[in-house]
């Protein structure tokens, strides 16, 4: 397998800064906004972006954490036997704008059934998605309201994010299993 570094970790910060900024939208409506990290890597991004939005525009959105293991539809396929960690959704997420976040978009897999997940603690006045990577080749009609970057991939290749708060360092990197 070849690997090859794509973002460095000094843009990975500036994506993150990016994508607070269009969350906030210069300030203007962030009345009833949670920000929702889907496990795992989804979360230190919400947190980060929880923590932007606060500092720069002296909001304070609610944060939580979805579990998605058990609404994936590839649950039987995929896994032996399923590691479900903790969801924490301390608020209640009817008329609020909820901004999912991810670290990388690719089959919308996992934005479905984040999305099937936060509708069973309520409904929400509008779900959105943030993705720090959208690498493409979507197989449900998903896509994301707030993209980091778009990365050009081929069908041997994944991306890998890795972050501060998991790995120990920020970078992504593309990974071709071919080569």
């Amino acid at each position: 397998m070849n690997e090859e570094v794509i973002i460095e970790s000094g843009e990975v910060s500036a994506l993150v800064e990016k994508l607070a900024a269009q969350i906030a939208r210069d300030g203007k409506n962030l009345d009833g906004i949670a920000i929702v990290g889907i496990r795992r890597r989804g979360v230190p991004l919400a947190q980060r972006l929880t923590a932007l939005i606060s500092e720069r525009w002296g909001a304070a959105p609610e944060l939580g954490s979805l579990d998605i293991t058990l609404y994936r539809d590839d649950l039987s396929a995929s896994y032996q036997q399923p590691e479900v960690h903790a969801t924490q959704i301390d608020f209640d997420v009817t008329g609020k704008r909820v901004v999912l976040v991810d670290d990388v978009l690719y089959t919308g897999r996992t934005a479905r059934a984040a999305i099937s997940e936060i509708i069973d603690f309520g409904r929400p006045r509008r779900i959105e998605l943030a993705v720090l990577v959208d690498r493409g080749y979507q197989e449900l009609p998903i896509r994301a309201d707030y993209v980091g970057k778009k990365v050009e991939t081929t069908a041997s290749q994944m991306v890998e994010v890795r972050l501060k708060e998991t790995d120990g360092e920020d970078k992504v990197l593309l990974i071709d299993k071919e080569g």
